[in-house]
């Protein structure tokens, strides 16, 4: 499976949908929690072309974006190609 990469804040139920369906996936994913790690949060912004929310979603070299994005790519049959390549 292709790497995936999700920053995220533990106070956020968006972050823990997203986590919850790559994980119904058995996708395995790194979590980058930037309120424990600060120094990561310009990192993610300058990868998400400057979006500043949690969660961002990154899969293989692919920005997918927040939650919405990833369960609309699951409606509509892209995330399981996506996961595989």
């Amino acid at each position: 499976m292709t790497q995936i990469e999700i920053y995220t804040s533990p106070l956020c139920g968006f972050c823990h949908a997203a986590k919850r369906l790559l994980t119904q996936k058995g996708a395995s994913f790194i979590e980058i929690d930037v309120l424990v790690h600060p120094d990561r949060k310009p990192e993610m912004i300058q990868r998400a072309n400057g979006v500043r929310t949690v969660p961002q979603i990154f899969i293989g070299d692919t920005h997918v974006g927040g939650c919405d994005d990833l369960y609309a790519l699951e409606r509509s049959g892209k995330l399981d190609p996506l996961l595989a390549a």
